[in-house]
């Protein structure tokens, strides 16, 4: 399922949302220039958990295994990569940001994304595959939206065959397919291969589903879903 819109529209233009997302549009462009100088990046800036563990182990954890705790969720592998983390950012993160403020979110954001990355160590302490991607911290937003809109519309392009068609799911029921797919495929991933970082999106949705009771602010959320029933409730009135 490719999720394509929702119902819920932003009260406020989300700056801090199209900021990620732009960044991350400028740091791969950058990523691109580097042609065979980009697996040193990759090296440097993303997140390799053995370097993680064995620090954390000998109870030293240095600045220079911090700082891509960070760097590496600006990082991409490719293009489909990148468009796909940004398409579900740009999806769910702007009613997220709504829902706690700009400075809120970016702390929750890399809070998550931080959060995910640990998840990927622990469950993969000796691994030596460097991990890259927005793709923890946004699954940290989408655990936020799965505790905030359960019951949001979200359509969904669906295959049938050799054609696609849209339907409308519970947001509730589209992230937690989306969420038993990555614990599916994290149990079944070997532990030093290469691929998709499935343990790191499950500890960024768990995250998500954990921080935003700390993070949003009420009366921004309760706001923004009045935005959206009332004029709902007025037509049934009349």
């Amino acid at each position: 399922m490719i999720p394509i819109r929702d119902t819920v529209k932003s009260k406020t233009i989300p700056w801090m949302n199209y900021l990620i997302i732009a960044t991350c549009g400028l740091v791969f462009i950058y990523e691109l220039s580097l042609g065979d100088r980009l697996e040193s990046l990759v090296s440097v800036f993303g997140v390799t958990p053995v370097r993680i563990s064995s620090m954390i182990s000998e109870r030293f954890l240095s600045l220079r295994a911090v700082i891509p705790l960070v760097t590496s969720m600006f990082l991409h592998g490719g293009w489909m990569h990148l468009i796909g983390n940004m398409w579900f950012l740009w999806l769910f993160g702007n009613n997220i940001e709504d829902s706690m403020g700009r400075l809120r979110f970016i702390v929750f954001y890399l809070t998550t994304g931080l959060a995910a990355a640990f998840g990927q160590v622990v469950a993969s302490p000796g691994s030596v595959v460097p991990m890259i991607g927005a793709s923890g911290a946004i699954s940290g937003v989408m655990g936020a939206y799965l505790i905030l809109y359960p019951r949001v519309k979200v359509y969904v392009l669906v295959p049938i065959f050799i054609f696609f068609t849209s339907i409308a799911l519970p947001a509730w029921m589209m992230l937690g397919y989306w969420f038993f797919l990555q614990l599916a495929s994290g149990l079944l991933s070997q532990d030093d291969m290469g691929g998709v970082a499935f343990w790191a999106h499950v500890g960024g949705f768990v995250a998500g589903i954990v921080l935003i009771k700390f993070f949003a602010r009420d009366e921004y959320v309760d706001a923004h879903r009045a935005s959206q029933w009332r004029p709902q409730r007025l037509m049934r009135d009349w």
